[in-house]
């Protein structure tokens, strides 16, 4: 039996491989795991062996995804490939690429000096090894050979010219043209008829590759045609002519185009366009596929000069802490007043101008905010049959965090989001306007051009700042086919993706000043934890404000975060900046009574957290609002108004405004109002009063700020560009999979069945006796099964004990030992020495 694999195979043919399927059976273990983790979508699911592994390799869409992920030099490698026949060598690539050195180059190509060929040499390598291991082409290098669907996807047609701009064959041009028409282009172009059509066309394609020739031969043509053929040598190949499919000889030409249609020099693709062969084109281009060669990556060239890191490091920092008192304040103001959700999902336009201007800035920001948040799993819809946006239960434990590890969390959701917040209402397909948090903003490309474009920053010099402009053609080049599609602006997503991550960063603090910050290259490399790296930037939050007779406090810098929300509470936000001012009114203090503290518990609080004593003002405002607190009651009949002064009562149904709230006395201290209880008590505060509800039981209720949460929620998963990477574990399980199923199909069998494909099939009692003498002879067989789920598997075994009903054997597919059921077992046979 031949078990042989990997390495040991390798010397087996001079001529290498036969097949695709031959050439990975050579692969040692290692480099099938790296096809495999490069191109994914390969193990769903798992192949039973390598000629199906070599199957799916060649389908269309598994090819054009593993194009995308190539470099443009690697890609203008696999595009001259597909412009030559199969089995060309790695010399005629160089050439295509190049030019050959004594052909003079086409004025509209650009130049390349020695050292430009000498990059392509040097380039031209790596790029034939990676697509060689993403087993995109096979063959040795004197016989290079494009995966079909690879050929198919890139070769040039009229139709579809490509990146090359060059057009199909003369043979795929003249395919269904008559032998009369060939022999009539023959002796047009002054060549000797042929006996039949393929030799025809091979003198055609002959006289093109003859550069001596088919210079000669284009000397004779008049200006016109020459000037013609210069619009289409770097494609579009093609034309459009009246009447293209006309037989015109040479005799026959009035005009440059019948010149060249009487030659073959243009042929027909339609009734009517014309084509310029793919051969004609690259003799006029100097040899060369491509008008630029690109063997090196451009690197980014900012303008701007390099910044003091420190600086930089700076006002990153300072921007982080910043991005996570904006995301902690959105959330505390949408726990009190969580605004609704859309029908159709999302954030309404009025909701989010709301919410712009609570955080002082533009609705685009406000939607990155919001996005942020929603990304990092602190906000939800609450699920409710009224839905409405709130924070989640992850926001409480997010808050118990110091401000570093806040930004990390913030951060890496950010990094790893498909969420793009700059298309907030931007137009969809229908032309209505996307909302924030809507389903309509994710997009797949987002978190591969977030990551490239910050690995070009990590790349600059520390402190360099760099501009999208700058970085773009360094992008295009890494990945040319994953430019995404154009907007109406004519810029590709990656375009606009580029521009917006370098904002975002900004905005988030992951760069500052336009360069990348220290802790953005942890959060990058994973090599440090970059909370560890952030914290130390950060400035030292306080314990401490600063009362004033004005009824303010002052907090000269970040708070506490137990400080802030407590003096949040009980005062409003007059200004933010290096120093934040609060202000206190009857209205701040009387939410803080609302939430259960009292005039003394307020003192105290002030009295601990400033650095100077409480102004008498303030003193004053305190015990004014509540003394006032709580004399009314508002509960819920419809709703009722209790008061233990009668005097009150009566001022309250006496006065003008509480009409609308249809009062009646039904004792000397209860009011019943028509009216809901949130609503009465939002009506007696306008009118000056200070109100306090209270529960059936005649409690006071105390309404917390936080009160509103939705049930626990998990972080929406980005959107997956293709499967997922796989691990270690799973790529061995699979090659061994993969190998043992090889080895089951290419086994060299004794009684061999007609199809080596088929199971086994034997009696029940021939396969009994046939597993009893192996286990006496001690032999390897060669088994059919179906598993508990129906599903058909071989297997090579070595059996080690029959009784019962079940054989335990060595499985060589599954590398341990194991019972196989006999009722299950469809039949044997033995295996060649």
């Amino acid at each position: 039996m031949t078990t042989q694999q990997g390495p040991q195979r390798q010397g087996r043919s001079a001529a290498g491989p036969r097949t695709l399927a031959e050439e990975l059976r050579a692969r040692p273990d290692d480099a099938l795991a790296a096809l495999l983790r490069s191109r994914p979508d390969l193990l769903n699911p798992v192949p039973g062996d390598l000629t199906q592994l070599s199957a799916r390799l060649s389908s269309r869409a598994s090819a054009l995804r593993a194009l995308e992920r190539l470099d443009r030099f690697t890609l203008q490698v696999a595009e001259a490939l597909a412009t030559a026949p199969d089995g060309t060598g790695l010399a005629t690539v160089r050439t295509l690429l190049t030019g050959p050195a004594k052909v003079k180059p086409h004025p509209g190509a650009t130049p390349l000096t020695p050292a430009d060929r000498s990059a392509v040499a040097a380039a031209l390598p790596r790029a034939i090894a990676t697509l060689r291991d993403r087993a995109l082409l096979w063959g040795p290098d004197n016989g290079l050979r494009l995966v079909l669907a690879v050929r198919e996807a890139l070769a040039p047609t009229a139709a579809n010219p490509g990146r090359t701009g060059l057009g199909p064959t003369l043979s795929d041009a003249t395919v269904g043209m008559s032998p009369a028409r060939l022999q009539q282009l023959l002796a047009s172009a002054g060549q000797p008829a042929t006996p039949d059509p393929v030799t025809a066309v091979d003198a055609l394609t002959s006289l093109l590759n003859d550069r001596a020739r088919c210079a000669a031969l284009l000397d004779t043509a008049p200006e016109a045609a020459l000037r013609l053929l210069e619009r289409l040598v770097w494609g579009p190949p093609t034309g459009t002519v009246p009447d293209a499919t006309r037989p015109v000889t040479a005799e026959d030409a009035q005009s440059p185009v019948e010149w060249l249609l009487a030659r073959g020099l243009l042929l027909p693709s339609g009734p009517g366009s014309v084509v310029l062969p793919r051969e004609l084109a690259l003799h006029l281009r100097g040899g060369r596929t491509h008008r630029a060669v690109e063997p090196v990556q451009p690197e980014p060239a900012p303008a701007a000069a390099p910044r003091d890191p420190q600086a930089v490091d700076g006002a990153a920092a300072g921007q982080a802490h910043t991005a996570v008192k904006t995301v902690e304040e959105l959330l505390d103001t949408w726990g009190l007043t969580p605004p609704p959700t859309l029908r159709a999902g999302g954030l309404g336009v009025r909701d989010l101008k709301r919410t712009a201007q609570a955080l002082e800035t533009t609705e685009q920001q406000s939607a990155f905010w919001l996005e942020l948040a929603y990304a990092a799993g602190l906000l939800a819809p609450d699920g409710e049959a009224d839905e409405r946006w709130a924070p989640t239960p992850a926001y409480d434990g997010w808050l118990q965090r110091d401000t570093a590890e806040r930004w990390s969390v913030l951060a890496a959701a950010w990094l790893a989001a498909t969420r793009v917040p700059a298309l907030t209402g931007t137009p969809d397909g229908k032309g209505k306007p996307r909302a924030a948090l809507g389903p309509e903003l994710d997009r797949t490309l987002a978190p591969s051009v977030r990551r490239a474009t910050l690995a070009l920053l990590a790349e600059l010099p520390p402190g360099t700042p760099a501009t999208a402009a700058e970085l773009l053609p360094t992008l295009r080049w890494q990945r040319p086919l994953r430019g995404g599609p154009t907007g109406p602006d004519g810029h590709e997503l990656r375009d606009d993706l580029t521009a917006w991550t370098l904002a975002e960063a900004e905005l988030l603090g992951v760069t500052g000043r336009g360069a990348l910050a220290a802790p953005a290259r942890a959060l990058l490399t994973a090599e440090s934890d970059p909370a560890e790296v952030l914290a130390p930037l950060l400035p030292q939050p306080l314990d401490h404000v600063i009362l004033q007779p004005d009824l303010t406090a002052i907090a000269p810098g970040p708070l506490l975060t137990p400080l802030a929300q407590a003096l949040a509470l009980c005062a409003d936000i007059e200004s933010k900046g290096g120093a934040t001012v609060y202000r206190f009114t009857p209205v701040s203090v009387r939410r803080a009574l609302d939430a259960g503290r009292t005039a003394a518990d307020l003192r105290a609080f002030l009295e601990q957290h400033s650095r100077t004593p409480v102004p008498q003002p303030l003193a004053y405002l305190i015990d004014d609002v509540a003394r006032r607190h709580g004399i009314l009651r508002v509960g819920a009949a419809s709703s009722y108004l209790r008061c233990d002064d009668p005097s009150l009562l009566n001022e309250v149904l006496a006065d003008r405004r509480s009409a609308d709230l249809r009062l009646r006395l039904l004792a000397p201290t209860v009011l019943a109002a028509q009216a809901a209880p949130d609503a009465l008590l939002a009506a007696l505060r306008a009118m000056g009063y200070a109100p306090a509800a209270e529960s059936a039981e005649g409690d006071v209720l105390i309404t917390r700020q936080d009160s509103h949460r939705t049930p626990p929620r998990t972080a929406p998963a980005p959107v997956p560009d293709g499967p997922p990477t796989p691990d270690d574990t799973l790529l061995a399980a699979a090659i061994k999979a993969i190998r043992a199923g090889d080895r089951a199909a290419t086994v060299n069998r004794r009684d061999s069945t007609p199809d080596p494909r088929q199971l086994p099939r034997t009696a029940a009692a021939e396969t009994l006796a046939a597993l009893q003498t192996a286990v006496l002879l001690g032999e390897r067989m060669w088994i059919g099964y179906l598993n508990a789920e129906g599903i058909a598997s071989q297997r090579i075994i070595d059996p080690v004990k029959v009784e019962g009903g079940f054989v335990t054997a060595f499985d060589h597919h599954a590398d341990e030992l194991r019972t196989f059921a006999l009722h299950r077992i469809t039949g044997v046979a033995e295996l060649d020495e």
